[in-house]
Parts: C-alpha cells; sequence; structure tokens
C-alpha cells in the first residue's frame, strides 16, 4: 500500500509514465583518472572511439523537472526564462532551526596533537606554492604576460581541467588563515586573488578561467570537453571564501560578475532552445554549482543567483532520491563534490550527470522546502549502510557497485578521498539540522581513518588520490600512489589542501538562546574562544595507546570578562565506548554518564579553575563488511575505538582466533616503551647509503627506501635487550656493550639468527638456546664517531659484515676478523645506527651543546654578525640573558641614504631588515 501512495504522490508531482528514464549506462569518460589519460594520449583513434559514446542517450528531464522547484509554474509557462525569474523572488523561507557554525577563527588545534601536525604540514606546503605558477594558464587565457612557469599535471596548460585546483587554493588557503593568522599566508592569498582580478578585467565580459571560454561552446553544443563547470564551480567557491573566511572584498565583486556571465549564457541557451537542451548539456560534470550559487544568494539576495542555483539543480537525479529509489548501482562516485559530481548510473539506463547533493542540502537552508531535507537524509542512509567500508570512505575506481556487495570489490582503487571530504559535508550538515549521534559518529570515523592518513606523515604536498582496501597493498603501490608538490594537482590534491585547512570547524557547533549550549562532537585537543558563552575553552586529549584502553579528555575554562554567563556543553559519548569503567567529573564531582550514543549535559556558569574530566573506555570490535552474501561474513574490520586497525603480515590475511574467547585474548597490545627500541642501521657504499633491511626473512643491503614506503618497515628492527633492565634507545650510549636481540618491525615476534660462520644471517621464529639470536653492540670497527659493529654473542670476534663497494641485494652474513684478509672488514662491519628513518637527532657528546631556544611553540632564529655561540648561558638563566623587544623598538628604526650621480648608498644595520648576516657595512645600488 505505501509503494502505491509513493506512486501516485510521484505521478502528480511529476506527470510522467512508468517509461520515462532517469539514467543511461555509463561510459570511461566519467572517471577523472581515464579522462586525463585519455586527453593526455597522441593515439587520436582511440580519442574518437571513445567520444563516439559521448552522452550516448539524453535523458528525460522534462518528466521531474516540477520537483525542481516544487510546482510554481503554470503550465503554458513551465520553461519560461521570465516567469521563472519572477515566481522566484520570494523563495520559501528557511526554519532556520540549526546548531550554528563555529568560526574557525575563534578554534585552535593544539600543537601536541596529530590533527595540528597535519595542519602545519598543509600550511608548510601552501607556502610552496608559487603565485605566478598558479595563476600562470589564467593570465595566458587573458592575454597577459606569464612570468614564472606553469605547474604540471592536472593544472599543466595543455589540461581542459586546468584552474580547479586554484579554486581549491583559494579556499584552502581562506580557511587556513581564517585557521592559523600566517601573516605570509594571507598576503600570498591576496596576491592570487590580485592577480586573478587583473585577468578579469582584462577580458572585460566577467569570464574567468584557465581555459578560454571555447570550453563553454563546445558544452553548450554538447560535444566532447571535461568539464568546464567543475573548474568554474572550484573557482567561484574559492572565491567566495575568500570574501567570507577573509573579508575580501574584491573578490565577491569577481564572484558577481563570473555569475553575471553565466547567467547569461544559461539563459541564452533556455531561450534559443529549450530547458531540456540545458539539462541535456549538464550530462558533463558541473561540480557544486548549485551549492555555491546558493551560498551566493544568502549573502546577496539577488534572486538571479537562486534562479541559477535552481537550474544546475538537475532534475531527474534530485528526483530518484526525492522519491527514494534505493539503487546507486554503477554511480559515479567521483564527487569530489558528492555534490555536484556524483552520477547516478543504473546498468542499462542512460547515463547523466548528477547534481549536488550538499547544494540540496543548502537549497533547503535557504529555501526550507522539506524535500531537500529529504534528500541529503535518504542519500547518506544510503551510501553509510550499504556502500561504505570500515573506514568510512566508499567508491571503487570511481564509481559506486552494487549495494551490500563490497566484498568483491576489494583493490588499490578504493575510497577516492575526494568523495570522503564529501561525504563528511553531507553528515556536517545533518548533524547541525538534527543533532543526531549517527552523524557525528561518522564524521569522526571518516576524518580519522579516512582523511588524516591521505598525507605521507609530514612531508608537504605528498597525498594519495585512493585508499586501497585490498589486503597485502599499501598507499604507495595503487595506480596513482603517491602524488608530487608540483605536477600532480589530482582532483584529490584540491579537497586534501581543503581538508587540512579546515580540520578544526567540525569540533564545536553552537545552539543559540537566552542559555547558550556548545556541542562538542570530535574530541581533538584545541581551544575555543567562544564567544556568546563568554568563555576560552581549553580540550586536552591524551594521546591514545593501545596500552592504555582509555580515552582521556579534560576541559579547562577561562571566562572573557570576569565571570561568564550560565551555558550548556553537550559532550558527545560516542557508540563505541561502553559505560563499565567510564567516568566524567567537574572539579572533582562525579557526574552521571548517560548510555552511548547519548549525550552528557553539563550546565553551570563556568570560572576559572573549573575543570571537566571524561574517561571513556575503548575496547577491540569486529565490523562485518557491507555484503549479505553468507559465504563472505567472515571479512571483517578490526576497531580500536574510532580507529580502524590495519594487519600487517607477511602473506596470510586470515586472523586465526583458534579458542580465543574474545578479540583481546587473540590481539595483544604493544606496550609504549617499544617506540623507544625502533632502530635501523645504514652504511655508505660508493655514492649510495644502504640499510639492513628484512628482505622474505633474508637479511640484505638495500638503497635507502623512500619515507612512507613498505621498505620502510622491512629496514626498521626493533632492539630487544638480553638484559631487562634496559628499555630505551635514546642515543647510542644506551645500547653500547650491551647484549641484544634484533626483531624485524614487519615480522614482530621474530628475531634475527646467525647461521654459522660466513653464512647468511636469516629471520626465525623465537630465540634459539644456542645463543645464535643475541648480539653484542660495540663501538664501530671503523672508528668513526657514531658508529656501531654487530659482534655475535656466542661467536667472539664474528660481526654482522657487508662487503663494500656492494650492489643493492647484497646478502649479510657473519664474518670473522681475526684471519679476515679484507682490508675493508672494519668498515663493513660498521653501521650507523639510526634512531628513526625520519630522525634528524644526533647523539655524539661533541654536539650535545647545539641546542635550539623555543618561546612556546615558536623556533626562535638568532641573528649575529658573526659568532653564532650562546656563551656561558645555562637553561635556568635564558630568560635573564634574552631581553624581550618592546613593540614600541619598532617605531623607532631608520634607515639613512644619500644619492650621488647614478648610485644610491645605504648605512645598513640589522634593523633594515635586508636578510644580510654581515657586520654593519655600506652597500651601494647603482642605476
Amino acid at each position: 500500500m505505501k509503494g502505491l501512495i509513493v506512486l501516485v504522490v510521484l505521478s502528480m508531482l511529476c506527470g510522467f509514465g512508468t517509461s520515462k528514464e532517469c539514467t543511461n549506462t555509463p561510459t570511461q569518460l566519467s572517471s577523472h583518472t581515464f579522462r586525463y589519460a585519455l586527453l593526455s594520449s597522441e593515439n587520436e583513434t582511440w580519442k574518437e572511439e571513445m567520444f563516439a559514446h559521448y552522452h550516448l542517450t539524453p535523458t528525460d528531464d522534462s518528466a521531474w523537472a516540477n520537483l525542481l522547484p516544487r510546482k510554481i509554474l503554470r503550465e503554458e509557462d513551465e520553461y519560461s526564462w521570465a516567469m521563472m525569474y519572477k515566481n522566484l523572488k520570494s523563495p520559501l523561507k528557511s526554519s532556520g532551526n540549526f546548531l550554528k557554525e563555529v568560526s574557525l577563527h575563534n578554534v585552535r588545534l593544539d600543537p601536541s596533537s596529530i590533527h595540528w601536525q597535519a595542519q602545519q604540514t598543509n600550511l608548510e606546503y601552501l607556502l610552496m606554492l608559487d603565485v605566478d605558477s598558479l595563476v600562470w594558464s589564467f593570465r595566458k587565457t587573458a592575454g597577459l604576460s606569464t612570468p614564472g612557469t606553469a605547474y604540471g599535471g592536472w593544472e599543466a596548460p595543455n589540461c581542459e581541467l586546468r584552474g580547479h585546483f586554484v579554486g581549491h587554493y583559494l579556499s584552502a588557503s581562506a580557511q587556513m588563515w581564517a585557521s592559523t593568522h600566517n601573516d605570509i599566508l594571507e598576503k600570498q592569498m591576496s596576491a592570487v586573488v590580485s592577480a586573478l582580478s587583473s585577468c578579469q578585467e582584462k577580458m572585460g565580459s566577467g569570464y574567468l578561467s584557465a581555459f578560454p571560454s571555447e570550453l563553454f561552446d563546445r558544452f553548450e553544443a554538447i560535444k566532447p570537453v571535461w568539464a568546464p563547470y567543475y573548474t568554474i564551480h572550484k573557482i567561484l567557491a574559492g572565491l567566495l571564501d575568500q570574501y567570507t573566511f577573509a573579508d575580501n572584498a574584491q573578490a565577491l565583486k569577481m564572484v558577481k560578475w563570473m555569475v553575471d556571465y553565466f547567467y547569461n549564457r544559461v539563459r541564452n541557451v533556455i531561450t534559443n532552445f529549450s530547458v531540456e537542451r540545458h539539462y541535456q548539456s549538464l550530462n558533463e560534470e558541473t561540480g557544486g554549482m548549485n551549492d555555491v550559487l546558493y551560498k551566493l544568494f544568502s549573502i546577496t539576495g539577488d534572486p538571479k543567483h537562486l534562479v541559477l542555483a535552481h537550474l544546475f539543480d538537475k532534475p531527474c537525479f534530485l528526483g530518484l532520491l526525492a522519491v527514494q529509489n534505493g539503487s546507486l548501482s554503477r554511480t559515479r562516485t567521483e564527487g569530489e563534490d558528492v555534490g555536484g559530481r556524483l552520477k547516478t548510473y543504473q546498468v542499462s539506463t542512460p547515463i547523466h550527470t548528477s547534481l549536488s547533493v550538499i547544494g540540496a542540502q543548502m537549497r533547503y537552508e535557504i529555501t526550507g522546502d522539506p524535500l531537500y531535507k529529504d534528500i541529503g537524509t535518504f542519500f547518506m542512509d544510503i551510501v553509510n549502510s550499504s556502500h561504505s567500508y570500515a573506514t568510512g570512505g566508499t567508491s571503487v575506481s570511481e564509481f559506486w557497485s552494487d549495494p551490500k556487495r563490497l566484498a568483491s570489490t576489494l583493490q588499490t582503487e578504493n575510497e577516492e578521498s575526494c568523495t570522503t571530504y564529501n561525504m563528511l559535508k553531507v553528515s556536517r550538515h545533518l548533524f547541525r539540522w538534527t543533532k543526531e549521534m549517527a552523524y557525528a559518529d561518522y564524521y569522526e570515523r571518516a576524518l580519522t581513518n579516512g582523511v588524516l592518513g591521505i598525507q605521507r606523515g609530514t612531508e608537504p604536498g605528498v597525498m594519495i588520490y585512493m585508499l586501497p582496501q585490498h589486503p597485502g597493498s599499501s598507499k604507495g603501490k595503487s595506480y596513482h600512489g603517491w602524488g608530487t608538490l608540483y605536477d600532480t594537482f589530482w582532483c584529490c590534491y584540491g579537497t586534501g589542501i581543503e581538508s587540512f585547512s579546515k580540520l578544526g570547524d567540525s569540533i564545536y557547533f553552537e545552539e543559540e538562546g537566552e542559555a547558550p549550549g556548545l556541542y562538542i562532537i570530535q574530541y581533538i585537543s584545541s581551544s575555543l574562544d567562544w564567544k556568546s558563552g563568554q568563555i576560552m575553552i581549553n580540550q586536552k586529549v591524551d594521546p591514545v595507546v593501545s596500552s592504555d584502553p582509555y580515552l582521556r579528555v579534560t576541559f579547562t575554562f577561562s571566562p572573557n570578562k570576569g565571570s561568564s554567563q550560565a551555558s550548556t556543553l553537550n559532550l558527545r559519548i560516542p557508540v563505541w565506548t561502553h559505560l563499565d569503567g567510564a567516568t566524567a567529573t567537574i572539579n572533582s564531582q562525579s557526574l552521571a554518564i548517560p548510555a552511548p550514543g547519548s549525550f552528557l549535559s553539563v550546565n553551570r556558569e563556568w570560572s576559572s579553575g573549573d575543570k571537566l574530566s571524561l574517561q571513556l573506555p575503548i575496547s577491540l570490535r569486529t565490523e562485518a563488511i557491507q555484503d549479505d552474501r553468507h559465504q563472505y561474513a567472515s571479512i571483517q574490520a578490526i576497531l580500536y575505538g574510532p580507529y580502524l586497525l590495519a594487519g600487517h603480515t607477511s602473506g596470510d590475511w586470515n586472523l586465526k582466533a583458534g579458542s580465543a574467547g574474545s578479540l583481546s585474548d587473540s590481539i595483544t597490545p604493544i606496550p609504549a616503551s617499544y617506540n623507544e627500541q625502533l632502530v635501523s642501521f645504514s652504511q655508505d657504499s660508493g655514492n649510495s647509503t644502504f640499510v639492513l633491511t628484512n628482505s622474505n626473512q633474508s637479511i640484505t643491503m638495500e638503497e635507502h627506501p623512500k619515507s612512507g614506503t613498505d621498505a620502510c618497515l622491512q629496514a626498521t628492527f626493533r632492539i630487544v635487550f638480553n638484559d631487562s633492565s634496559s628499555s630505551k634507545v635514546l642515543g647510542i650510549n644506551d645500547v653500547i656493550d650491551k647484549s641484544v636481540m634484533l626483531e624485524p618491525f614487519d615480522l614482530p615476534g621474530m628475531l634475527l639468527v646467525q647461521q654459522g660462520k660466513d653464512s647468511s644471517l636469516a629471520v626465525t621464529n623465537s630465540a634459539a638456546d644456542d645463543g645464535s639470536s643475541i648480539f653484542h653492540v660495540v663501538l664501530g670497527l671503523d672508528g668513526k664517531d657514531g658508529t656501531v659493529s654487530l659482534e655475535s654473542g656466542s661467536q667472539e670476534g664474528c660481526y654482522i659484515y657487508s662487503g663494500v663497494n656492494y650492489k643493492s641485494g647484497q646478502s649479510m652474513k657473519l664474518s670473522c676478523k681475526l684471519g679476515s684478509s679484507d682490508p675493508g672488514f672494519n668498515q663493513g662491519a660498521s653501521f650507523i645506527k639510526i634512531l628513526d628513518l625520519d630522525e634528524n637527532s644526533d647523539d655524539r657528546t661533541e654536539y650535545a651543546s647545539v641546542q635550539a631556544i623555543l618561546y612556546g611553540p615558536c623556533l626562535l632564529a638568532g641573528r649575529a654578525t658573526s659568532d653564532w655561540d650562546i656563551k656561558n648561558v645555562s637553561a635556568d638563566s635564558l630568560s635573564e640573558w634574552i631581553t624581550p623587544i618592546s613593540p614600541a623598538h619598532n617605531d623607532h628604526l631608520v634607515t639613512f641614504s644619500q644619492r650621488s650621480r647614478h648610485c644610491t648608498s645605504f648605512w645598513i644595520n640589522s634593523n633594515t631588515g635586508s636578510g644580510n648576516n654581515s657586520p654593519l657595512h655600506s652597500i651601494f645600488m647603482c642605476f
């Protein structure tokens, strides 16, 4: 009966028969990866063959158009531009009863958190990007001079998608500036906006892009072209963010001029052809055009902006979600905005471009039309219940596959990271509207497991496109692998730099009212200047470790005006915790904790000295893959609280629990002290550096691995002290004259063993009774500072030995010094011990005085004329020796010049900021 009602309502809304189609069989052109490879190829036959299937069958949008907007026009005026404009001047009003976003300007991440580290790595990358290179193609298109060098990859001058990353850069830099107030970044991003403004002024029509408008001629003529509106959306969104976060009025002016230009283009298509022709052209990706236009309307109130936003709401796709069609089979996810780039493909039905779900959500916020709330809710529910991996991410090779059939999709090309970026946006909207815990839990899962890991450690500008899910795969071994700083610029690089610029935007949400409320949904070390609550809140989260199964969070408070007003803090109690061992206290007084999946509400007038503490138990649990076929029921993920665990093994991917009653019985936590026992051993040979490596349970010397690769794991060992009283390895002196065993990091529980004189070393399961796994660490036989040699514990005078002048793959053996005829024996038996492959420490005593001076989190740089040594100063007396400079001194700085003929001479001292490290001197500038 319910299905009949749905069909009746659908017929009333849409006036169409069951034969109407919305989708089309997709072609490979829907993949950005494939499109880039095709357009970069010189194979014209291949191109001709692929583009022969471009827009195979027009979609029937007229059947769905009445949903968008909801039957506001008379039948005879259905596609009249003038009537549409007239009727949309008074849109529905939003209820506005949503949680309010907290400004990034008021949130600061704590330098001790991994989130701050990720943000800082991203900031370093943004500062590395060159203004002239970013705007090179824009200037070329505008006919301006092009200093510098164009970037490569998807920003190359011959790539049809060029300019998209620049739009992302504008958004990311605006958000990063709000998050850090970095002065250098502010100047750099303002320079980009000014350069783009010059391009727009030069062209004179309002058009602004890195490619000529001819691409839109092809778009409107339904000819092959790579998503020009996708790039325009990024540029519009970036400029709008520059206005929103950085108060750049010039950027808003540019946006409005651009939108006027495209308003006229769309109007001409509808006037000269039909609205159907416009919708047919939208079969090519259009990004989140509707989303950015709804946001613009919320700022300007200009009905033209609302009309144009509606016209980028593609009726048939949103219509499918409106009537809750449950299939996303063969759906294009690469929604670098799920909003604008999600394409619904049902097998054997027509291809079409989807419209932004995120834009539909913004339409709900602007107009209050509940249909669009339902669209966002249904979309999130179906993706999260049928198409998501344990990471919170989704997609396989940039598409969605059959629902609840994910076991067949595990490969290297899973979880496009920009799709995760957009699903976070969808869930964020839904949480603000509903306060439902499920959306907050999802946000934590996807951010923790699907976003934070797309950077390669702390290397600026090195990120991934896909997050592989296949057993035995790694980030570096996917089709795309790790990107590069200046020659990649995939879609996921754009969303990547945005993700790491706004990590503070979903920790806190505000509820307005006479007694303000604050929802804290992410436990991330940070501080919030809560304006309406009139307090500064500091959140400190202890690092989570396996050996201490609790999440511990402490909140402290500092009223902004002496005493704050009464307010309510709502603390998320996640679904992954349990009450056994959970505690909450306010100034040491216990609070009752509600069931997981609820909020703990604390109302009071907060004052200095208040301390709110939360302790939540963390336990291991499993989750089955989203696949309803019984033969795949055993494929499960293992999670530790919100953290998805990744197993490391040499080849057997099946976890055999045996008779263990629970996961905690078969999985043992690793003591925190193990982190202080990791080492690598390196050696120079020829012009290369090699490291001791576990190569399939044989020990070889391999070239120093690149950071972030499997080879780093294979070249890392844990020092297991034969004397249990030793544990830490902070420097070379901690291991000299100690008996140790070496456990390969990638084979925990196994040990490096000797197999006799002049025999190769190997790896076995456990320590042998004959002492063949024991080594005695001694100072390097080569006599050099910082080197060690590894002597056999059972055969005195015999050492791990490599030889000299060898190549990668050299097998390591146990060789004895006595009787050796090799003049390079001492060199071949000496290694540099590295505490970490990425560590830059120095444990040589003669360099103990080389120290850094910090002021809080800031590293201070000294300025001197020639002597760089600080004499006779102890750590306790630094403040007595280093005097703070008053800001008033900046007003007393002068430079004296004198002009003679064609030269100007300057007397310069350190106050001129010349950057010269020399003593007082003169320089001359001649013209």
